[in-house]
């Protein structure tokens, strides 16, 4: 996602355009906005994006909305409405191109741009990684908000999580023993990416790795020492987590955010084990 700023009036329909421009990462000169008398969310947009493949599905209840990836919410104050880039699952606002939240603004609506054909729309998986990491820290919390306490090493639990975590208490912000919430990673180049580095109780992963792309495991088995997982989705940011930061971290961490992994079968995990990708 590559922000776009607007050029000119920042109108409604200019913001939504400069939405669409940001979420489809092209130029804002690309993106057709709405005529005056014409609706901004009309025949000139939809058809653009027919041609894409895409269309425009409206979100029920934009508060409630759980949906990982960006869309488009609406927000409202009196007569005035704008719109910005949500993401993350609960949403926070990530872009507001016509710089025009603050006080009065209440979210009111919402749009998430969809493929028309989602079997041809499905991302290709990426190459696995050549290299090998290892485990620089492992941390558990007992419950949601729980200051994050550093283990050298702990029990891993298959279908469950790390011995003493919320996720495996059944503690933690969201549902437990589901697909997907057993172990949380994330790399530590990405931690030091942010002055200071991103501390455990902001970034609220169990494992912080190191000379390995995390992205790259989606969908693989992996090894991590010897404990088999399996890399089931992206651990993207929420407004959960910029919740425990007293400084904006959840718009750098889009797409940076590690891995949710699975525990295939019980193990010990240990700091200075290897991460790597199993090949058999």
């Amino acid at each position: 996602m590559r922000e776009v700023e607007i050029e000119g009036a920042r109108s409604e329909p200019a913001s939504f355009a400069a939405c669409i421009a940001t979420i489809l990462e092209l130029p804002l000169s690309r993106v057709p906005i709405a005529r005056p008398g014409e609706p901004t969310v009309g025949w000139r947009t939809t058809r653009w994006l027919g041609e894409l493949g895409l269309g425009l599905v409206p979100v029920a209840d934009p508060p409630a909305f759980l949906f990982a990836g960006a869309w488009i919410g609406w927000y409202r104050r009196g007569d005035e409405r704008r719109a910005v880039v949500m993401y993350g699952s609960p949403a926070g606002v990530v872009w507001d191109p016509a710089r025009a939240l603050g006080d009065g603004w209440a979210l009111a609506g919402g749009h998430v741009i969809a493929a028309l054909d989602i079997a041809l729309a499905r991302p290709v998986q990426a190459e696995a990684p050549t290299t090998q990491g290892a485990i620089e820290s492992i941390w558990i919390a007992p419950s949601a908000g729980a200051p994050a306490l550093a283990l050298t090493e702990a029990r891993a639990l298959a279908g469950v999580g790390l011995d003493g975590d919320r996720h495996v208490l059944g503690t933690g912000t969201f549902p437990s023993r589901l697909p997907g919430s057993a172990l949380t990673l994330i790399e530590a180049e990405v931690c030091e990416s942010f002055v200071p580095a991103l501390s455990p109780d902001e970034h609220r992963r169990n494992v912080v790795t190191r000379g390995i792309d995390l992205t790259r495991l989606l969908g693989r088995e992996l090894w991590i020492g010897t404990t088999r997982c399996r890399g089931l989705r992206l651990c993207e940011p929420c407004s959960v987590i910029q919740g425990y930061s007293k400084r904006p971290i959840l718009r750098p961490l889009v797409h940076r955010g590690g891995l949710r992994a699975d525990i295939l079968e019980d193990g010990v995990i240990r700091v200075g084990d290897v991460v790597r990708v199993a090949t058999s």
